[in-house]
């Protein structure tokens, strides 16, 4: 087999792993949505506020502008302790001191 089919293969294989990853990504979006509000303080995926750099930043229990990513349409349903729910945007509420 000559250089250039080797190379060939091996360039069809990397773009084959990309494509399907890029696939998967895409489709655990459509399956998921950002639920801010429900993490516990040092487990939410990102956008923690002000100050903190991102996945697991959250200072606080249900921090409110602290997301998590959750099965699609369970977000607004969520049963959180004290009465709180969960948002699709970011809340005002249980922000660190």
């Amino acid at each position: 087999m000559s250089n250039t089919v080797k190379t060939l293969a091996v360039a069809g294989a990397v773009a084959a792993a990309f494509t399907a990853h890029a696939t998967t990504a895409v489709a655990m979006e459509e399956k998921n949505e950002k639920c801010f509000g429900v993490s516990l303080a040092g487990e939410n995926d990102c956008a923690a506020g002000p100050g903190t750099t991102c996945a697991g930043s959250s200072t606080v229990d249900y921090q409110g502008n602290a997301w998590t990513l959750v099965p699609a349409g369970t977000c607004e349903t969520m049963e959180l302790p004290d009465g709180r729910m969960g948002s699709l945007e970011a809340l005002d509420r249980d922000l660190p001191a």
